[in-house]
């Protein structure tokens, strides 16, 4: 299948890559390792009306579509993964408040996330919690005007930075019908944020545990005006996280790669950049064609969301397989760049480890699979 951009939006992804040369990828490393979140590249994508791309108008977005906003991901992860990162998971956050929050909710809660005023974080899994999410054990109860959330979120990313939580909490009985979705603010009594975690890669982007003690939420904060509809939310929410999440992948395999290619054609040994030799060929060029099948996965997968089909299948295998292409070609070039590639004088080690993560996040790769075996079992 071939795709085509409009014209306007070509030109926004050359805007996107110059700005991405000349302002990101020189500052991430820096980044990561002062274990910084760069909020002022955040604020920067803001103003260039790049946080709310697929969300519609009437929120603040910019009504494209969900396959330029992934390309546009891809174009931010090849400088700074973190950043990227940043505008899937608040996308992520804003979706739960667009797509199912009342008229209200969207106008005052999810347009500042839209338009970036606000960094949007996603509260679903919890210490005993992950895979299996409809067992999540952090409860709501009502108090007359307020819902008293009590319990504990793990792996929030953004914990402690975000603007926006989107929390889910159980309202009624067990299983996914007694969850609900409440958005809290980042003051909100009761509410606790615990030290980030100590992380091997993405260490630029926060990540902690929430804890919430007899935390009052105001009622009109239930996501929909309705109890027991936030499992749905969250699946939902999740299809286009994991598309967000293949095209981060993707853009950080395809700065490894270029990474790679441009170290082999300029070293030397025996007397020839070692490109010409087949051993560094043959693993260049499998890499570009991982990348490529990669790339072409998460843009059909995105021209079918974009389509109105039910994608829940094909989000589950472009997660499943640009986040795996990603840790094979960022690891195929510390290869490439042998010794030099396993220190911080370049940046395919930083690649690597936050490739590694990406099979992990937004549900691992063997749940990616299990979704997809069960459509497989079902015919659909």
């Amino acid at each position: 299948m071939v795709h085509t951009l409009p014209e306007e939006e070509r030109e926004l992804l050359d805007v996107v890559r110059a700005y991405v040369a000349r302002e990101v990828a020189p500052r991430a490393a820096e980044a990561e390792a002062e274990h910084r979140f760069p909020r002022e590249r955040f604020d920067e994508l803001a103003r260039m009306d790049l946080t709310g791309l697929a969300f519609p108008e009437d929120v603040g977005g910019a009504g494209l579509s969900y396959r330029t906003y992934l390309l546009v991901l891809e174009e931010l992860a090849r400088g700074h993964a973190t950043l990227a990162l940043a505008v899937s998971v608040s996308s992520l956050a804003a979706y739960a408040l667009e797509a199912f929050g009342t008229e209200d909710q969207r106008q005052s809660l999810a347009r500042p996330v839209v338009e970036g005023r606000h960094l949007g974080a996603y509260c679903l899994s919890e210490p005993h919690a992950g895979s299996d999410a409809a067992s999540l054990s952090c409860r709501a109860e009502r108090d007359g005007d307020v819902y008293r959330l009590t319990g504990t979120k793990a792996w929030v990313t953004h914990g402690g930075v975000a603007d926006r939580y989107v929390v889910f909490a159980r309202t009624g009985g067990d299983g996914p019908k007694g969850i609900s979705a409440f958005a809290v603010d980042p003051d909100q009594p009761g509410l606790e944020v615990h030290a980030p975690e100590q992380k091997m890669g993405l260490t630029g982007s926060p990540t902690a545990m929430l804890g919430f003690d007899d935390a009052p939420v105001p009622a009109d904060r239930l996501i929909g005006g309705e109890e027991g509809i936030g499992f749905g939310i969250a699946m939902s929410a999740l299809d286009g996280g994991r598309l967000g999440i293949s095209a981060v992948a993707t853009g950080v395999g395809q700065a490894a790669l270029d990474t790679a290619l441009g170290y082999a054609r300029e070293r030397e040994q025996f007397g020839r950049p070692i490109v010409d030799f087949q051993g560094v060929s043959f693993l260049l060029a499998d890499m570009a064609t991982q990348l490529e099948a990669a790339r072409t996965l998460y843009k059909d997968a995105a021209s079918r969301r974009d389509a109105g089909y039910e994608v829940s299948k094909v989000c589950s295998m472009a997660k499943l397989f640009c986040t795996d292409t990603a840790m094979r070609v960022t690891t195929d070039a510390v290869q490439v760049l042998g010794g030099v590639g396993y220190t911080r004088d370049f940046p395919v080690e930083r690649y690597l480890r936050e490739a590694k993560v990406m099979q992990i996040f937004e549900g691992t790769n063997q749940i990616q699979r299990l979704v997809i075996g069960r459509h497989l079992q079902r015919g659909t």
